[in-house]
């Protein structure tokens, strides 16, 4: 499935899960080639590149484990101009 499949499917708060199966927060939106996580228990945000992603279903279901997500996710806009 190609990512421009995934960007039609994916949606507001659907929830993500890496390939082990560990829940690792809510679509806020899109962001380019990025899915913007709605902020964690810390207020952050989070991104994560839509190539991670595995395949959508009634969840976002990603191609890494947990450990590679906590590796590969952004905790800064990826796109500088966005920032305040």
């Amino acid at each position: 499935m190609t990512n421009t499949t995934h960007r039609d499917r994916i949606t507001k708060h659907m929830p993500v899960f890496c390939a082990e199966g560990h829940h690792h927060g809510l679509v806020d939106h899109l962001d380019g080639d990025y899915i913007k996580l709605v902020k964690d228990e810390q207020g952050q945000h989070h991104w994560l590149p839509l190539s991670t992603v595995d395949h959508v279903d009634e969840h976002v279901h990603l191609n890494l484990n947990h450990q590679e997500v906590q590796e590969q996710w952004l905790s800064e806009d990826p796109h500088p101009q966005h920032r305040d």
